[in-house]
């Protein structure tokens, strides 16, 4: 009877022993990933629950990366919805407003760079790399552009700050995407 309990106990404690290195292997795949991006630890803390399914995958990385993007630009665009534009001065609500509709065409890049990523194919791999680029990039350069329209706005405006910061954040993350997929590039399938 006691050895049974002692093989239990050693089997229990092996297991113990083989789920400890599950979250350094976890942390080590998304630590991976983003070792190719400009801001390492938003990637690290916003990728980090895909570690287990995208493992050493970069299409699977690419994913993930588009999909919070996607995420981030959505909450951003929600926000910016609700925003009153009576709150604002006549500038800042032309600046609102271009903003609004770059975030759009921002979100529509990137659902359709998660389509196609969707649906990789060896045959047709660098057309679709360079459309992707072109949409990612498109992405990244409506978020800078909405936040040049607030550059001679009044800085002073607490909802102007916010603005700014959540569409910096957002163009971070579009950032983070498209190095993620400069590195599907990169390996290929």
């Amino acid at each position: 009877m006691s050895s049974s309990i002692t093989v239990s106990l050693i089997f229990f404690l092996l297991s113990l022993g083989s789920t400890s290195s599950l979250p350094s292997k976890r942390s080590g795949y998304v630590q991976n990933a983003c070792s190719v991006t400009h801001y390492q630890n938003l990637c690290v803390q916003s990728l980090a629950p895909f570690s287990s399914v995208a493992k050493n995958s970069p299409s699977k990385w690419a994913r993930a990366g588009v999909s919070v993007a996607i995420s981030d630009n959505k909450d951003v665009l929600r926000s910016l919805l609700r925003m009153r534009r009576s709150a604002f001065g006549k500038r800042d609500r032309v600046a609102l407003s271009d903003c609004r509709e770059l975030l759009q065409d921002s979100l529509d890049n990137l659902h359709k760079s998660l389509a196609v990523l969707r649906t990789l194919r060896a045959g047709e791999f660098q057309e679709q790399m360079s459309d992707l680029a072109t949409w990612l990039s498109t992405a990244l350069t409506d978020k800078d552009t909405c936040l040049d329209g607030f550059e001679k706005t009044s800085a002073k405006s607490a909802m102007v700050r916010m603005i700014r910061r959540r569409v910096t954040t957002s163009m971070y993350m579009s950032s983070i995407s498209l190095a993620l997929l400069n590195k599907l590039a990169a390996n290929g399938l």
